[in-house]
């Protein structure tokens, strides 16, 4: 007996318990490549273009990538209602506007692998910022997986904090990145439950378009429209950012958002993957283990609350 064919794209979020079909792990490993990948590309757009360009290269990609498949699925445009207005608009600083700046910034100074590895602490950071700002109840097995990823983020950073203060700076950058990514997850609930993750997206990547322009426009002659960074962080915007969301909102609703979220786990390690094999980038031993402690606290941390 197959099991029941599900859409690629829905706009409700399931509660699925059924085991993964073979187009739902198709799914979920391509969103964990693309996304893994996204700290190469971004290393490999630095090469010709500034950190401005290269955000707003990205974030305006994948906004007309996810209009136009809203625009498509839902033949025509449409807008939050008005009271949540502020809310998305908050999202397109705090979600997109600010980490993405702050990601090519980051590694201008430390490379892609590490960058990746320390962006595997994001589960850590939602729960942590659930807990302080948001007041969400505890349990102890969260409570020790925010413990453990705090010391596996301890443990990557360490050899980088040893090099200088440059590589210090580049550490700092991409905790603060995956710091807003942290609250900007725990306000977007409520509102993907609403609309849809794809639809959210694209207006959260419409608002951060407009507020990364300026960034893009400043030394805008210190861009070199080389052939691989141009293509690179097309890529990044088109398929990185556009199409990733949108298979993300596809798994969320065909497994549902708890397991949807076991992406997180595998980003590091694509990310180390790609940054060692294809730039050569070198990452210390302790921060291989740092990056085992991160990935255990993301699973304790990201456990659901019952009770």
């Amino acid at each position: 007996m197959t099991a029941p064919t599900r859409p690629i794209f829905e706009s409700a979020l399931a509660r699925n318990t059924e085991q993964f079909t073979v187009t739902d792990w198709a799914v979920f490993c391509s969103v964990s490549l693309i996304w893994g990948a996204s700290f190469l590309l971004i290393d490999i757009g630095l090469d010709g273009l500034t950190p401005g360009m290269i955000t707003f290269v990205r974030v305006a990609g994948g906004a007309i990538t996810l209009l136009a498949l809203t625009r498509y699925r839902d033949r025509g445009f449409s807008l939050p209602d008005r009271a949540d207005f502020v809310r998305v608009a908050v999202l397109g600083v705090v979600w997109v506007a600010v980490p993405f700046t702050l990601f090519p910034l980051a590694e201008q100074r430390i490379n892609s692998a590490v960058t990746g590895l320390l962006n595997g602490a994001t589960p850590v950071f939602v729960a942590t910022i659930a807990i302080v700002a948001f007041g969400q109840r505890t349990r102890g097995a969260q409570l020790t997986g925010i413990a453990v990823g705090v010391v596996g983020v301890a443990l990557i950073s360490l050899p980088s904090l040893g090099e200088g203060r440059a590589q210090t700076g580049g550490v700092l950058l991409v905790l603060a990145a995956t710091a807003c990514y942290g609250v900007a997850m725990n306000i977007a609930a409520p509102l993907q439950h609403d609309y849809g993750s794809v639809r959210l997206m694209g207006w959260v990547l419409g608002v951060a378009t407009i507020l990364t322009l300026p960034f893009a426009l400043t030394n805008v002659a210190d861009n070199r429209l080389a052939g691989g960074p141009v293509l690179a962080v097309v890529a990044l915007g088109v398929v990185g950012t556009g199409i990733a969301f949108a298979l993300m909102g596809s798994l969320i609703a065909r497994v549902g958002p708890p397991r949807a979220s076991f992406i997180t786990y595998l980003i590091p390690v694509v990310a180390l993957f790609l940054g060692v094999s294809v730039r050569g980038d070198e990452v210390a031993p302790i921060a291989l283990a740092g990056v085992v402690l991160v990935i255990t606290g993301a699973v304790l941390a990201s456990r659901p609350v019952r009770g």
